[in-house]
């Protein structure tokens, strides 16, 4: 075990190409797909489909540029490494701040939508506050994360084919059904699109995931820019299948967190059933996903003095930073206790994550010719697309946003500080 004031331990490499995949699907078919299409199908109708491929794109930009610099530098971290290694460490620091505000607010949002959907499994928790089982589902999924890296993956691997296997019988009922009659033709509102289009965007972003824990996956030059590119197409397809079938079949629904039930609400009861299993697995396999990667971002802010070093210690076994992931798990329960709607968690982390990514892109431009594995055009593309779409989130968001970086610039201010006189 590595202690305070002791060169960090490494993490061991313990993923291959399949593991890594898995890992990065494991954290988009979630809150995604089951929760967040709704969300983007209330602002944008009938065009949600165009806007999860637009979205769709742009993840890939952003997720080749992340996979590049992810091969040349398999450490733990993500953007908040490579933002001290290319740019500042003002930029590297805002990058990683940002990733925890974003995807702590996901997880918020995975572990209410769990608890949504096990009241529609189990009727006598419809009168329970949902956030009780969602704080019993982050420690339960804590212990499993601080057992390692290999028991967390072989479990995430059975929740994604649960989820996955739900989701493909929701696309082939979907599509087979009888439509009593075809929704009006909707306007296309550019601001609506690309505010969905922003939302739809973070329900990509998992594949991060693969990049944050590059340090526990083997041959990353190879390995982490196949993982991201896999997933990314995977999961726009799924993406792309049910919102198509969602528009389909209950046009013009406004339904908030359970959009596949309500869609399949006069079906057989098997088969509401399998999909709401499907869904309670999908949230139970982004949440533990999110512990992994957010506890991998702490431990790379605690090597750097952004945080107490104490919380870069690592387990005797070499596969879990065990103070930097019950920290994470603390901070989840924080928000689940103190947020409201599962929506504006959502939008908050869907603006933020935009920032972590227009960050990683910044890097990869920064990166010399011998690193790069992509064109220039793409790290561009995807720096524009992070830009553009900041705009189309309502004042109140931004205003939110800003006061959040700059509460971090002073955090970042003082800890480097009490880092330097070794008091951290």
């Amino acid at each position: 075990m590595s202690e305070p004031g002791q060169k960090p331990a490494p993490l061991k490499r313990t993923v291959g190409l399949f593991g890594a995949t898995v890992l990065g699907l494991g954290s988009i078919v979630g809150t995604g797909v089951f929760v967040s299409i709704a969300f983007a199908i209330n602002v944008a109708g009938e065009w949600t489909p165009l806007a999860v491929l637009l979205a769709g794109l742009l993840a890939l930009c952003n997720g080749l540029s992340s996979a590049q610099l992810a091969a040349a530098h398999p450490v733990s971290g993500g953007s908040y490494e490579y933002g001290y290694r290319y740019l500042n460490p003002a930029l590297g620091f805002t990058a990683g701040w940002m990733f925890l505000v974003a995807k702590g607010a996901s997880a918020a949002t995975a572990a209410y939508g769990f608890a949504i959907y096990l009241s529609r499994l189990v009727p006598l928790l419809a009168e329970t506050n949902p956030r009780i089982p969602a704080l019993v589902s982050v420690v339960v999924l804590t212990g499993i994360v601080l057992s390692g890296l290999k028991r967390s993956a072989r479990a995430n691997a059975i929740l994604v084919a649960v989820s996955a296997t739900a989701l493909a019988v929701f696309v082939g009922y979907g599509l087979t059904i009888e439509v009593n009659a075809a929704p009006a033709k909707e306007p296309f509102e550019a601001m609506s699109f690309l505010h969905a289009t922003a939302l739809l965007f973070v329900a990509f972003t998992g594949y991060g995931r693969v990049a944050t824990m590059g340090e526990e996956i083997r041959d990353p030059a190879k390995n982490i820019p196949i993982a991201v590119a896999m997933t990314v197409g995977a999961s726009a397809l799924i993406y792309g299948a049910v919102a198509l079938v969602l528009v389909r079949v209950s046009p013009g629904q406004d339904s908030e967190v359970a959009p596949l039930i309500d869609a399949v609400a006069s079906s057989p009861a098997w088969l509401t059933t399998f999909i709401i299993v499907g869904a309670i697995t999908a949230m139970l396999g982004v949440l533990m996903n999110l512990l992994l990667g957010l506890s991998r971002v702490v431990l790379a802010m605690a090597r750097r003095g952004d945080l107490p070093s104490a919380l870069s210690v690592i387990a005797e076994s070499g596969e879990s930073p065990n103070r930097a992931v019950l920290l994470v798990a603390v901070g989840i329960s924080t928000l689940i206790l103190v947020a409201g709607h599962p929506k504006m968690a959502w939008s908050l982390s869907a603006l933020t994550v935009l920032i972590y990514y227009a960050t990683a892109n910044l890097c990869a431009l920064q990166q010399p010719t011998e690193e790069r594995r992509v064109p220039r055009i793409v790290s561009v593309a995807g720096l524009g697309g992070c830009a553009s779409l900041v705009v189309f989130f309502p004042h109140s968001f931004l205003g939110l946003a800003v006061g959040l970086i700059v509460t971090g610039l002073i955090w970042h201010f003082v800890a480097q500080r009490l880092a330097a006189r070794h008091q951290w």
